[in-house]
């Protein structure tokens, strides 16, 4: 199901909360024109991400620069068992969605 801006209306695998998800790339696009990505890498790959809700979404650049992101947590996996995302993550499953 769509949303408005082309969100995903849906579960949150961080915080499991139901509303609009936006995709996050696991590999920053800022990162894919840097040979080191270019060659490690596939297109498919550099493509990969996960729909996420807004808050964890901002949670996760927040916490984290692009380049940690593209080397370290370039997995749903190893965003699901950083320790200071999980604390991230418990305060937005605590929080009310807005409506509108």
């Amino acid at each position: 199901m769509r949303r408005r801006n082309g969100e995903k209306a849906s579960a949150c695998p961080l915080c499991g909360r139901s509303g609009p998800l936006t995709f996050h790339h696991l590999i920053p696009k800022k990162l894919h024109r840097r040979k080191r990505f270019r060659k490690r890498y596939s297109r498919e790959e550099l493509a990969q991400g996960v729909h996420i809700c807004r808050l964890c979404h901002n949670g996760v650049h927040r916490l984290f620069d692009e380049m940690t992101l593209g080397q370290e947590m370039n997995t749903l996996e190893r965003l699901q068992a950083d320790e200071s995302l999980q604390r991230h993550v418990r305060w937005v499953s605590k929080q009310r969605r807005r409506s509108g």
